[in-house]
């Protein structure tokens, strides 16, 4: 009765992790998300512009959605680029970037949503950009607090 207490069985250390190439991520990070703003940018201003003008058509209606459209568009294109077959936004392919699972694995759309989500909250709070960022400077695997919460890491592609 030494390993198992009242028929359980005994704790096993995790699997190790696989291999992942984390070298010079963080600068590469920065340099993918200003080229994601960009995308982002024009993108935000094609849906801004559909929806002002079928606001026409609808009387206004349609103006509503343009504050909902506007987040939606940023975790619509995290959820389809990172929870895509490359695994990257279009700033993370230009930077030589992937994003995977904690264990190796392919992200699916509502975790590369949410981890988007988390970034812009912690962004759009200076302090907590800041401890998410120290938080990549301080791992040796330069993950930063939303990959952390959200079981992901940007990798080397």
């Amino acid at each position: 009765m030494s390993d198992t207490r009242h028929g359980q069985p005994p704790i096993t250390a995790l699997e190790p992790r696989p291999y992942q190439n984390v070298s010079g991520v963080l600068g590469s990070r920065l340099f993918a998300w200003l080229v994601d703003i960009v995308a982002l940018f024009f993108l935000g201003w094609l849906v801004f512009f559909l929806l002002f003008a079928l606001g026409i058509v609808t009387f206004g209606a349609t103006w509503l959605l343009i504050p909902i459209a506007t987040v939606a568009t940023a975790l619509g294109y995290a959820a389809l680029t990172i929870g895509g077959r490359k695994q990257s936004t279009w700033g993370m392919r230009i930077a030589g970037l992937r994003v995977e699972t904690a264990s190796g694995g392919r992200p699916d759309g509502l975790a590369a949503a949410v981890h988007a989500l988390l970034f812009y909250v912690a962004a759009g709070t200076f302090l907590l950009w800041l401890v998410d960022v120290a938080c990549g400077f301080a791992r040796a695997d330069r993950r930063m607090g939303h990959d952390l919460l959200t079981g992901l890491v940007v990798v080397r592609a």
